[in-house]
């Protein structure tokens, strides 16, 4: 499968309107959890699809390009974005697809997007971040840095909650406990994002 290297970004370009970006809250973490959260953000290891084979990666790419097209038109683009959404995605344990629908809720699929908490990016992470876990040289509006960081702190938060998706996305926005932004994400996941192999590729891995 096609391997690529992210393109690093440049200016900053600030688009807060009509973003739902969240605002993560600051909780201290114990060393041992930042520690493993500065490791796993550190990872440099080079993206790959996360498929039995190349037919079925090559499936689902075509099932996503084709419903983010309109959001992202150059091609080379979107579907840079799609494999490391898929690579960061799985390398956290988390369904690429609910990522997607998170991405959508948080910035509209806004690689430059700024909330008014100052969150940045496709999935909207607070500065704060870089410092606690990260390092100088991460650019949070650089593609795989942006979603590298945002799928591990989903990650963390659906460990402190014990699995919970509901809550950790709740976490996530910083409205814990309130069910509007939760439900907008598994709505979108719902409606937009989710996906079903079709039958040959199932039958061909069985």
């Amino acid at each position: 499968m096609r391997r690529f290297a992210a393109i690093l970004t440049g200016s900053v370009l600030l688009s807060p309107s009509a973003v739902l970006g969240g605002a993560q809250q600051y909780e201290p973490l114990s060393v041992s959890v930042r520690a493993a959260l500065h490791q796993a953000v550190a990872d440099q290891a080079t993206p790959v699809l996360a498929f039995d084979t190349e037919q079925e990666a090559r499936a689902w790419l075509a099932a996503m390009s084709s419903r983010l097209q309109k959001r992202m038109p150059n091609r080379v683009e979107r579907e840079e974005f799609l494999l490391t959404v898929h690579y960061e995605a799985r390398r956290a344990g988390l369904d690429p697809q609910m990522v997607l629908g998170l991405i959508q809720v948080e910035s509209a699929f806004r690689k430059y997007a700024v909330s008014s908490a100052g969150a940045r990016g496709y999935m909207q992470v607070m500065p704060f971040w870089v410092k606690l876990i990260g390092s100088s040289e991460h650019n949070l509006f650089h593609l795989r840095t942006n979603l590298r960081f945002g799928c591990i702190i989903l990650r963390h938060y659906i460990d402190i909650e014990n699995g919970n998706l509901f809550r950790a996305l709740g976490r996530y926005n910083g409205s814990l406990g309130k069910p509007d932004y939760p439900n907008m994400v598994l709505r979108a996941w719902r409606d937009q994002w989710h996906y079903s192999a079709p039958p040959e590729i199932r039958a061909a891995s069985r």
